[in-house]
């Protein structure tokens, strides 16, 4: 399936993968603005389930990743940087994993190696925090205007389901052979955990933590985000 894509500048090609729930024009807009500006391509696509991509939310990660591949060829892209938050974070890791030769370099923020011992609580947690959203009458249309069509309520609740996480896929790494980035906030201490066991398992990963932020570090700390993500694109070019 071709993902819906918001395109900007011209240059260097840079995929930015939304968290769940968001879509690709109501986040990373300070990173859009940012690296148009500094010759890159920003492509922007809505994840299946989100905004204007619609599709089946089941087995989300297979057709989320075949989805990206598709539309990248749909786009004549033949190899790109992504980068990617929670949701996407982990959609980007494991595209990256399937389609090695088409990722100059992976970044990724907000995701887990490993199952954290209290992961059932953070599931009670985050099912109470969605409950409370469907009650917020300002939050419901604003999402009802973002995804349109799409069920995103259903879509929330499925992230509560006991296999959703792909832990086993999270975790293997050892393989990944492009620069990566593992970006986490300061805050999030479970994060900056799984960013060093992320730098264990492969020690060609780079880790940083950005300091004043927590899970959603690319939205606390936009300029600090993007600033970290164009030194490793540098480096790469170096």
């Amino acid at each position: 399936m071709i993902l819906h894509t918001n395109i900007t500048g011209e240059g260097e090609l840079l995929v930015l993968l939304h968290s769940g729930g968001m879509t690709g024009l109501t986040e990373y807009e300070e990173q859009s603005d940012y690296f148009t500006a500094r010759n890159y391509k920003v492509i922007r696509p809505d994840l299946r389930g989100h905004g204007k991509s619609d599709g089946k939310i089941d087995n989300f990660f297979i057709r989320s990743i075949k989805d990206l591949n598709d539309t990248l060829e749909y786009l004549k892209i033949k190899k790109c940087h992504i980068a990617g938050v929670s949701l996407g974070g982990v959609v980007a890791l494991l595209f990256a994993k399937k389609y090695p030769e088409k990722v100059k370099s992976l970044s990724f923020s907000g995701i887990f190696p490993v199952t954290p011992e209290n992961w059932d609580e953070l599931l009670r947690e985050e099912a109470s925090h969605f409950e409370e959203l469907f009650h917020n009458e300002e939050a419901v249309m604003f999402l009802n205007e973002i995804h349109g069509d799409n069920d995103w309520k259903s879509l929330l609740q499925s992230f509560n389901a006991d296999d959703f996480y792909p832990f086993e896929e999270t975790g293997d790494v050892a393989d990944l052979k492009m620069p990566t980035l593992c970006l986490v906030g300061e805050k999030q201490e479970l994060e900056v955990a799984s960013a060093l066991t992320y730098k264990q398992l492969n020690s060609n990963i780079s880790i940083a933590v950005i300091p004043f932020a927590g899970h959603l570090v690319h939205r606390v700390q936009p300029e600090l985000y993007s600033e970290t993500l164009n030194i490793f694109f540098k480096e790469q070019n170096a």
